[in-house]
């Protein structure tokens, strides 16, 4: 699996180079950081996931996480140029892979939705909606003090821990994986629906302070 460069102080520059065109943004982020990341800051490398290098700091996907949303909604809320208005933080999915994991064979060959009682989560994946959860109620917070962009929080970890059901498995179609399960993405009838349907929600709740500009 390739390693990637993470600048913890930084906005992805892509994202930056086009913030003067987005009035509503939608910030997601956790499974990609489940792999080797190189942590830099201020141009500085300070740490890694998953690298076991010596004299490199090891730090938690949870830690990295953290600094990530921070980061970036803190950024967003202080670009001059920007015409943000409305930033929308959709929570983590959890993967569903039983008796095993995706490269072990792991499967997810559930048809039915399961209760909330037996909703399917791991520990991390609480955790990573928790910070994502905290990050996003400071920016409110500021927002109430400071003013700035509108902080939405789009909710959907335990509604999505529910839905075993609902990912490709072994019917994904990729060539080049055969024989194993997909039970980390999410099919698009369904649930996809069901984050656009609280989406439109919450740009209901702003259609008459958010302004296309």
């Amino acid at each position: 699996v390739e390693s990637h460069d993470m600048h913890l102080d930084k906005l992805d520059a892509r994202l930056a180079a086009n913030l003067h065109e987005i009035n509503i943004l939608v910030v997601s982020s956790s499974r990609w950081f489940f792999r080797t990341n190189y942590l830099y800051e201020d141009g500085k490398l300070i740490g890694c996931i998953y690298c076991s290098e010596d004299n490199i700091t090891s730090f938690s996907v949870i830690s990295a996480i953290q600094r990530v949303f921070r980061t970036a909604i803190s950024n967003l809320n202080s670009r001059r140029e920007s015409r943000l208005q409305l930033t929308v933080v959709r929570t983590a999915t959890p993967a569903h892979f039983e008796n095993g994991q995706w490269n072990t064979g792991g499967t997810c060959n559930r048809t039915e939705p399961v209760g909330e009682g037996t909703a399917m989560t791991s520990t991390s994946e609480r955790e990573i909606r928790d910070v994502q959860v905290e990050e996003a109620n400071r920016a409110q917070k500021e927002k109430k003090q400071k003013g700035g962009m509108n902080i939405e929080i789009l909710d959907i970890t335990k509604l999505m821990s529910m839905r075993p059901d609902a990912h490709p498995g072994i019917h994904w179609n990729n060539e080049w994986m055969r024989g194993y399960s997909d039970c980390s993405h999410w099919c698009l009838p369904g649930p996809i629906d069901m984050w656009n349907e609280l989406l439109l929600a919450v740009l209901y709740k702003y259609k008459k302070n958010v302004e296309v500009q």
